[in-house]
């Protein structure tokens, strides 16, 4: 069993520019063999010697952010109840700490202890069905985290695979950077920026994704905390930076972040969590957080975890990397396997309550809650100033000009859809060839008309998986303030615009005269100009799924779906006189775009038009197109076609709008659902966060 400790004295002394010595006293009670009473650590590495002399003297504002966070308790509400009858669990359970200018503080702990909670509560990025109580300071005040001031590189590198490097990080600086800038001057800084993560070599290679070769996994990460480096900010969160690279990648992407103060000269508060860091990057942290089920097993010099471990009981064997050490010592989630094959293990549990007793009886465990209530109390002045960016036109001139690359780029986006449109075009161009003017003809064109403007527009869906991709970045820019949605949606509208003009004319014009339908060019470009509204519906409808349903294969089957309701009411399966008033024609059938895009080409194609037919006595019988529309398919001859082919166009505005209003209704709710989730149960004594939300949308743009 091992033994109990405590921990009477954590302090630290300097001994030069280069190393730092912590001397820990402990008392050792019921141990076999006990440790001595007085221990000394000795580090040497940049981690000691970034944040030497700072337990004394703290960097003045100007210098940088200090960020603290007071028994900090973040709870997630489920539908479905626990084992203990409960629809809550706590994830953070009462943990407190600091992170100060020009140090880099690493939070570790094994998978589910709460490492990326941790993040996410102190960059406001919290989800709305979780609770979060406790107090979260930035410079002793609270406020949200302005624009520009900081950053937060996600876990999963969503960058747009078409572009280069430089293109990437250039166009992401025109949005970020404000309009006082030049562009010779915004794109220096994406330059430097590239150089400060060791990018130069890679500028022009394209980012890649599926599919294409690029970047490595390091390489990527590296872009994206380019990205997020734009702005020069004084916080910058980062989110498991190494996850998916190898030990070599791991120690180059940070050594990179660990030095970022050293090549620009700001004193940058930088937290990350990390899983698993070899003993080379576990060698560039200043202070670590090490976390197990939610609570704050040990808060401190990294320098001295190791020691700390030893006087609890748990020394590291010798050559073993310390991260590992501490993970398996805190992970629980193995346990009886371990136990089947090693007999006499300390358990687990016992083990983890063990350092978390030591450590809140120790002086480490004081000394953090004095520093806390020392910057708490610290006057640091005014709150931290939000910092400008780019005006919507900018930001909507570049985002559809890096819209319309990427378009271009990817061959799945339009260009696979547009050889699919054009085989499709030739095989109803030659099945219908020659549709003369029989009564035969009335039907045939009928189901041309129908397939064109209903299956032949179908295949958009195909563009989904594109919309999500480009949904994924603008999350990820949008919940770190980059632009609005105003612009988002304008630059995803107008960017889209000439595929598919280029889409709707070459499959219209192969399709209308091979097939023989209305001559006259007027006609031709009704019929066109018909398609491309099908077609942008389609995709605006798609884009609203994708805003609320952001899985490919749910997606997919949600969009089919919608569609096919509005074919099944559209008025040519089953005539509009027939179909059932209730739900089906009110509001369906006058909901479905369907109905407009079949009577516009239908008038079009039948309007002016004489159809013959000779019976077997060689008498000859006309009829006329406009008869043909009112008593065979039905179509309300009160207006032209144009107003079809405008209400189709006003439909494309409704779901723009649509589109944007639910991408602000999502926000707002989840901001609603964090603030109502933010107000204790009962009456603790704790403070509320009055917080940025769970998404922070730093300057309020629209």
């Amino acid at each position: 069993m091992a033994s109990s400790t405590s921990l009477h004295e954590y302090s630290y002394s300097n001994e030069s520019a280069d190393i730092r010595t912590a001397v820990l006293e402990v008392e050792t009670v019921g141990h076999n063999d006990p440790l001595p009473r007085t221990a000394t650590v000795t580090r040497s590495g940049q981690g000691a010697a970034r944040n030497r002399n700072q337990n004394e003297n703290y960097p003045k504002l100007e210098e940088g952010v200090f960020l603290t966070w007071e028994d900090l308790w973040v709870t997630v509400v489920s539908k479905a109840k626990n084992e203990n009858g409960s629809r809550s669990r706590s994830i953070l359970k009462g943990v407190t700490g600091y992170a100060r200018p020009g140090e880099l503080l690493a939070i570790m702990g094994p998978s589910g202890c709460g490492k990326s909670t941790l993040l996410d509560a102190l960059g406001g990025r919290l989800s709305s069905n979780t609770r979060k109580t406790g107090k979260i300071l930035i410079n002793g005040q609270k406020q949200a985290l302005a624009y520009g001031t900081s950053a937060y590189v996600t876990q999963d590198d969503t960058l747009i695979t078409t572009l280069t490097v430089s293109e990437a990080v250039y166009y992401s600086a025109q949005l970020q950077l404000p309009d006082s800038m030049s562009k010779a001057e915004k794109k220096e800084r994406a330059e430097i920026t590239i150089r400060e993560m060791g990018l130069q070599d890679a500028m022009n290679t394209r980012i890649g994704g599926w599919g294409s070769k690029g970047l490595s996994g390091g390489q990527k990460r590296r872009v994206s905390i380019c990205i997020e480096l734009l702005t020069r900010p004084n916080l910058l969160f980062l989110d498991e930076p190494t996850s998916g690279l190898d030990s070599a990648a791991s120690y180059y992407v940070m050594s990179r972040i660990a030095n970022l103060d050293k090549t620009d000269g700001i004193p940058r508060t930088v937290i990350t969590s990390i899983h698993q860091p070899s003993s080379e990057v576990f060698q560039l942290f200043d202070n670590l957080c090490l976390l197990s089920a939610g609570r704050t097993v040990y808060f401190g010099p990294a320098s001295a975890a190791n020691q700390f471990f030893s006087l609890c009981g748990f020394p590291c064997p010798t050559l073993q990397n310390p991260s590992d050490h501490f993970l398996k010592t805190i992970n629980k989630d193995f346990e009886q396997d371990i136990e089947q094959g090693m007999v006499g293990r300390t358990p687990t549990e016992v083990a983890i309550d063990t350092l978390i007793k030591s450590y809140k009886e120790s002086e480490s465990y004081q000394q953090v809650q004095r520093q806390v209530a020392e910057l708490c109390k610290q006057d640091f002045g005014e709150e931290l100033e939000k910092r400008s960016h780019a005006g919507f036109l900018t930001q909507s001139f570049v985002l559809t000009r890096r819209s319309f690359m990427n378009m271009y780029r990817d061959r799945g986006y339009y260009w696979l859809r547009l050889a699919v449109y054009i085989t499709i075009a030739l095989g109803l161009g030659t099945i219908y060839r020659g549709l003369g003017h029989s009564y035969e003809s009335i039907q045939a064109r009928g189901s041309l008309l129908m397939f064109v403007s209903s299956f032949l527009t179908f295949m958009a869906i195909g563009g989904f998986p594109s919309f999500v991709e480009d949904m994924k970045v603008f999350e990820r820019e949008r919940l770190n303030g980059h632009y609005g949605v105003s612009a988002f949606v304008f630059a995803n509208t107008f960017s889209s615009v000439p595929f598919l003009i280029l889409t709707s004319v070459v499959p219209a014009a192969i399709t209308y005269y091979i097939a023989g339908l209305h001559k006259g060019f007027e006609h031709f470009i009704y019929f066109a100009c018909v398609l491309f509204a099908c077609m942008m519906l389609v995709e605006s409808l798609m884009m609203i799924v994708a805003s609320i349903v952001p899985n490919f294969l749910m997606g997919i089957i949600a969009g089919a779906g919608i569609q096919g309701l509005m074919i099944m009411c559209g008025g040519f399966f089953q005539l509009p006189n027939d179909i059932p008033k209730p739900l089906w024609k009110f509001p369906l059938y006058y909901i479905a775009f369907h109905k407009y895009a079949y009577q516009g080409l239908f008038k079009n194609e039948f309007i002016g038009t004489t159809f013959h037919s000779s019976d077997q006595g060689g008498k000859t019988s006309s009829l006329s197109g406009e008869h043909i529309l009112r008593d065979k398919w039905q179509v309300e001859m009160g207006y032209s076609k144009w107003v079809d082919l405008a209400i189709l166009v006003g439909m494309i505005l409704l779901y723009r709008v649509l589109f944007f209003v639910i991408i602000k209704a999502t926000e707002k709710v989840k901001t609603i659902g964090t603030t109502l989730l933010a107000m204790p149960l009962n009456k603790r004594s704790m403070q509320i966060l009055v917080n940025p939300s769970s998404t922070p949308v730093h300057g309020g743009n629209l």
